[in-house]
């Protein structure tokens, strides 16, 4: 059973232990935080004593359930017991692995690769190839359908995810998410011409109030939302189109896709959120891209930095854009 220590800090200030288990570890499930809540792994630190102490588990902790609400410089440790053996079926499908070593790897996901089973995609995923190329040693953090991932892409957004090979390296990569200490940037195409240069969205997302399968940017006070921010650079303008390059302080939802169509410019390609164009003959998809992913090597210590040229699609896309102006 491994420990993870968790900092609460200000934009969860309020937010249910649950879902603030579920925001920091990612691939944990909401349900899967509340069983660990329920079974009475998760424990809150006396933070006087612990201020004290060089050891966590020289401090006394008290545990707390679901319902309890998280204060800002609270520190939670929750117990994530042993990984279950996934049920994922391992199936030999390519991969581009960018980098490997015995804790983890970089992988370069295509576009149109959903990454863990779910409904409707039980086979054919990045987990099921994982685990044929891991021999099913991945982290077990994650649960049964999402051994070793740490984060995730969405079908439709290609580029580069790192992956975990053990519960400590996930649980390492998973705290620098939580204290946005991980580095990730997207590029992407956006309709219409984005004026300002450089500037930050700092948005709230929560789940949209009509349709619950999309995200939505929610202003209301009284919304369940997640603090989301993204720094946006536009690196050239053609006509009513925009590449810009999107630098994630965050990780939420669709939180790129939802932040530039709030602003007018949904992401090229992009029929959930309103970017769907044919215009000057464009039948792509989404056009959206993780170039750049940095961290720190758990193991090491060392920094770590990779990147990913613009698939084909991508340059595709923006040859047609080009040649529309």
């Amino acid at each position: 059973m491994t420990t993870v220590e968790l900092a609460v800090l200000p934009g969860f200030d309020g937010f249910r232990a649950d879902v603030f288990l579920a925001e920091s570890l990612k691939e944990i499930t909401r349900s899967a935080a509340q069983k660990l809540l329920n079974d009475g792994h998760v424990t809150l630190a006396d933070t006087q004593l612990y201020s004290e102490s060089t050891l966590y588990h020289a401090c006394q902790k008290k545990i707390i359930g679901k319902n309890h609400r998280v204060k800002s410089g609270e520190i939670i440790f929750c117990k994530i017991p042993a990984p279950v053996p996934s049920q994922a079926l391992a199936q030999e499908i390519p991969l581009n692995i960018v980098y490997e070593d015995a804790d983890l790897l970089v992988v370069d996901k295509p576009r149109g690769m959903v990454v863990h089973p779910a409904a409707g995609h039980y086979s054919g995923t990045l987990v099921n190839a994982l685990l044929f190329h891991c021999r099913g040693g991945l982290s077990g953090i994650g649960g049964v359908s999402r051994p070793g991932i740490v984060h995730r892409l969405d079908k439709d957004t290609s580029g580069l995810m790192v992956v975990a090979k053990n519960d400590a390296t996930h649980v390492a990569l998973a705290g620098q998410l939580q204290r946005r200490e991980m580095g990730r940037t997207y590029n992407a195409v956006c309709v219409g011409a984005v004026r300002e240069q450089r500037f930050r969205i700092d948005l709230p997302i929560g789940r949209h109030p009509r349709d619950r399968k999309k995200m939505a940017v929610l202003t209301n006070t009284a919304a369940k939302t997640r603090v989301a921010v993204t720094n946006i650079e536009v690196l050239e303008r053609f006509g009513n189109f925009s590449l810009v390059a999107a630098r994630l302080e965050t990780g939420r939802t669709h939180q790129i896709r939802v932040h530039m169509a709030h602003l007018g410019h949904p992401v090229l390609g992009d029929a959930v959120y309103g970017g769907l164009r044919q215009k000057a003959g464009f039948t792509q998809g989404q056009i959206l891209h993780a170039i750049n992913l940095s961290f720190t090597h758990p193991s090491s210590g060392e920094e770590a930095e990779f990147n990913s040229p613009l698939p084909e699609y991508f340059e595709e896309a923006i040859k047609i854009i080009r040649g529309a102006v």
